[in-house]
């Protein structure tokens, strides 16, 4: 048996770092990994996806050119290939960035396997048994395949596999109009393909206000992708050239199927049990304020722990983490404020409450929208869809919550986080004399048409 200061186990966006100080702090580190460093973000999220966000994009732009007066000859032909390797080298980059740094670390073992409980203080992998006084557990999630009519008839794709692709789909469906979805969904219409998004619900972006998800179909919509929402019924067939989705009020004949309903924790083959850590009916490891289980000497950072599903909440854990263990801190998951972005373009950024959230909140709150066809930015970049919008307390003075849909939204809504973070009131946001021209400028002027409701 090979004893450590700490164990974590999974390779995302907490543990490591985690580790990394623990290892500042002349602790010896065992790091368990079942597949690649840095987890969904760095492997098959965040990175390779913006990059894919970034190439569908350029193409877009390419096609529009002649709005600006620059005048492209001949057909935008996208290399589905160097789309791909794009995205890889990007992937690979940080990725082997991660490896070098782990092996120049004294105190750090990496090693490759499954691991498993064996009791609260021993895991094995690779057929050897490892223990340690602290045990950390960052092993992400994955996606969710549902048990649908004919699915396990058909070869589809999830939010995994499909960065993957070197070749342009006919036609891609696109089951579940959530975040990912979307993201893919938008991706693969500046791509070329025929896309159609298929949602059981009633809106896009279910978690959004009503206004929010609306205009963000409208944007899906103008570049001509087929939204369906409220369907019921969804079944897959194979067909002769390709596979058939039939819903209770469609059929689309698909080359391509995306399964995006959501992802669920990977800690159902764990040995959760031999350890004694709980997890709710969801798969997710119940922790405290402190990231602490219910077992003394065991947390749980990232998406396993249910407690934001993003890059930078499971990096958040980590702070939290170490500021508590190693600073003698006393921070608190609850004090985070959630913010968020949706990677469609005009991108949404997101923070705090949305507007449905504040009214059944019981406060006496403040609203306040602004097309981004008001936005002097906006319109000399000629990208004018969306809008902006800010819920306040009337009593308070504080900012709820804001979404920006819309150009730059998603770096727009950092100086709203950081305000709520600092519990500035919004009167003070007001009197800040902003850069011209840019979107950013128009939060003050947002604020000031707060009205009650």
């Amino acid at each position: 048996m090979k004893s450590f200061d700490a164990i974590v186990i999974g390779g995302g966006q907490a543990g490591p770092f985690l580790a990394a100080r623990m290892v500042e702090r002349g602790m010896k580190v065992a790091l368990i990994e079942r597949k690649f460093l840095g987890g969904t973000c760095v492997n098959a999220g965040c990175m390779p996806t913006k990059t894919l966000v970034a190439s569908a994009r350029a193409a877009y732009v390419a096609r529009n050119s002649a709005v600006y007066g620059v005048n492209i000859p001949g057909e935008i032909a996208i290399d589905m290939k160097v789309v791909r390797a794009r995205a890889e080298t990007v992937t690979m980059n940080a990725r082997n960035g991660l490896i070098g740094w782990f092996a120049g670390m004294d105190g750090m073992t990496v090693i490759y396997g499954h691991a498993r409980f064996e009791d609260p203080k021993t895991v094995s992998v690779n057929g050897e048994t490892l223990t340690a006084p602290r045990i950390f557990l960052n092993v992400g999630a994955r996606p969710v395949i549902p048990d649908l009519p004919g699915i396990n008839d058909i070869d589809y794709l999830t939010s995994t596999s499909i960065i993957h692709l070197d070749t342009l789909p006919r036609h891609l469906a696109v089951i579940g109009g959530s975040y990912i979805g979307l993201e893919f969904a938008q991706m693969y219409r500046r791509f070329g393909a025929e896309v159609s998004v298929i949602e059981h619900g009633p809106k896009l972006a279910s978690r959004e206000d009503e206004d929010i998800s609306d205009a963000i179909a409208d944007v899906l919509r103008s570049e001509g992708i087929d939204i369906h929402t409220g369907v019921s019924d969804i079944a897959f067939a194979r067909s002769s050239d390709g596979i058939t989705v039939a819903t209770d009020s469609a059929r689309i004949d698909a080359s391509h199927v995306l399964i995006a309903t959501g992802r669920k924790p990977n800690t159902d083959d764990l040995g959760l049990d031999a350890a004694g850590v709980i997890t709710d009916k969801h798969g997710y490891i119940t922790v405290d304020e402190t990231l602490a289980t219910n077992v003394d000497g065991i947390w749980a950072l990232g998406d396993c722990n249910g407690h934001g599903a993003f890059t930078h909440t499971s990096y958040n854990d980590f702070e939290i983490a170490a500021a508590n263990l190693l600073d003698g801190a006393d921070r608190k998951v609850s004090s985070r404020i959630l913010a968020y972005a949706l990677y469609i373009d005009p991108p949404l950024g997101r923070v705090g409450m949305t507007e449905n959230q504040a009214r059944a909140s019981g406060r006496k709150i403040m609203i306040s929208t602004r097309p981004m066809s008001r936005v002097g930015r906006a319109n000399e970049r000629g990208e004018t869809k969306g809008f902006m919008k800010v819920i306040a307390d009337a009593e308070t003075k504080k900012i709820l919550g804001a979404a920006i849909l819309g150009i730059e939204g998603d770096e727009v809504i950092h100086g709203i986080i950081d305000a709520m973070n600092a519990g500035t009131t919004y009167p003070a946001l007001q009197w800040s004399v902003p850069i011209h021209p840019t979107v950013s400028e128009l939060i003050p002027t947002v604020l000031g048409d707060l009205k009650p409701v």
